[in-house]
């Protein structure tokens, strides 16, 4: 058998907040199927869903989106307009170069060139 991947689903505190901002970070229209579930399908990706659950988050993501970005600094820039915050500063090396980032939740993603 094979699976493909649906969709991705974040664990927040408010799903139609977060659908309207990573909406805004990756395009497509964020969609309210109900108080307790959101999503956006970004243009060119598997749909990315909120579900609202009662406890907060606690520790670091075991999984996070890695999302291309010819300049980090500057994506990391554009997305703390959207309500996003760095974690950290840029990591480079002889392959390219990140930018750790939290979004309005606290849920990690990194901006990556290289």
């Amino acid at each position: 058998m094979r699976a493909r991947v649906e969709e991705i689903v974040f664990d927040c505190a408010d799903p139609a907040a977060l659908a309207r901002f990573w909406a805004a970070l990756l395009g497509g229209d964020p969609v309210d199927r109900s108080p307790d579930w959101s999503y956006v399908d970004p243009p060119g990706f598997v749909r990315v869903a909120f579900q609202k659950v009662p406890e907060g988050k606690a520790v670091k993501n075991r999984v996070h989106l890695d999302l291309a970005a010819g300049d980090p600094s500057a994506a990391a820039d554009e997305a703390q307009s959207l309500g996003a915050r760095r974690s950290g500063g840029i990591v480079a090396d002889e392959y390219g170069a990140f930018q750790v980032m939290c979004d309005p939740e606290g849920n990690e993603f990194c901006f990556v060139s290289g």
